[in-house]
């Protein structure tokens, strides 16, 4: 049975917690560019940790049940962790691909629009360009993700870890779905704010719906296959160090909100198809070990009263 108490619990802390911080930036006054970006940065990575805090604090005071029963304490089969790692890689470079099949951007192996930015750095011009990019992209495929896991543990605690359990007695493709959706609605203060789909506030808000349920789904099942919020966080993780790199490789110019990033509908087809992929193999919806689609158990059915 639903926690309808619980359930309402998490979504108003998370929601006035991560709003209030998502909306902030539009409070600030005048200030230089530099340090309104920063200030915007540093409230934005706070905002990632309403769902986290929400799930701690309903477990514990609403639920009244015990911190371990969030499973940080679980690691899960290690092969999830390489799935976590390495997939957004995959689905990064797909979406990039797709981007120039589509001719939405043409490839620019001078790297114009770092060459741009380092001009404008005291001594950047005299850092060849390719050289950053190789540095770039080594760090986002290999310490980026780890350190990412500071912000992205603060969402995916709350999101896979307390959120999709919770949802669970609706059974697996409807929780998995929901909280893919309700992830999507909670970036909204963010998108219409120009992130991730710049020049499309609105239209913005329905695409970032689209990517977080289909990147939901495959988080869930990493989750699913594991019970542990540290191999999502991982792919969170991962998805944000390598989300934009394709960018460095494209003219400038280019319409950012429907190609060069794994947001972009150009990388929404490789996630299809992963997914499609998963069904058609019969490893999701995720089976348990007697061969039953993954439910909830019955004492985290039970219903709070």
């Amino acid at each position: 049975m639903l926690e309808r108490k619980s359930l309402t619990w998490f979504l108003v802390i998370t929601f006035l917690f991560s709003w209030t911080l998502f909306l902030a930036p539009l409070t600030l006054g005048e200030m230089d560019a530099a340090t309104k970006q920063l200030a915007i940065t540093g409230l934005w990575s706070l905002g990632m940790w309403g769902p986290g805090i929400a799930a701690i604090l309903v477990t514990l005071l609403v639920a009244k049940k015990p911190f371990g029963s969030l499973r940080l304490n679980t690691l899960g089969p290690k092969r999830f962790y390489l799935w976590a790692w390495l997939l957004p890689i995959v689905l990064t470079l797909i979406g990039g691909l797709f981007t120039l099949l589509f001719g939405i951007a043409k490839l620019d192996l001078n790297f114009t629009m770092i060459r741009t930015a380092m001009e404008s750095a005291p001594g950047g011009s005299e850092v060849p360009a390719n050289i950053v990019v190789a540095l770039q992209v080594l760090f986002a495929i290999t310490l980026a993700p780890l350190i990412n896991m500071l912000f992205t543990m603060g969402e995916e605690l709350g999101w896979r870890g307390f959120l999709l359990p919770l949802l669970m007695p609706l059974g697996q493709w409807k929780a998995i779905l929901w909280s893919g959706f309700i992830w999507g609605v909670w970036h909204a203060p963010v998108i219409v704010q120009g992130h991730n789909y710049p020049g499309y506030p609105i239209l913005g808000v329905f695409m970032m719906i689209i990517f977080c349920i289909l990147l939901g789904t495959i988080i869930s099942w990493m989750y699913l296959n594991t019970k542990s919020p540290w191999v999502a966080a991982l792919a969170h993780g991962s998805v944000n160090a390598v989300a934009g790199l394709p960018i460095m490789f494209f003219e400038p110019g280019f319409d950012m909100a429907f190609g060069g990033t794994l947001a972009a509908p150009t990388a929404w087809i490789g996630m299809a198809v992963f997914i499609a992929w998963l069904v058609w193999t019969k490893r999701l919806p995720v089976q348990n070990q007697a061969g039953e689609q993954e439910q909830a158990s019955p004492k985290d059915e039970a219903k709070i009263n």
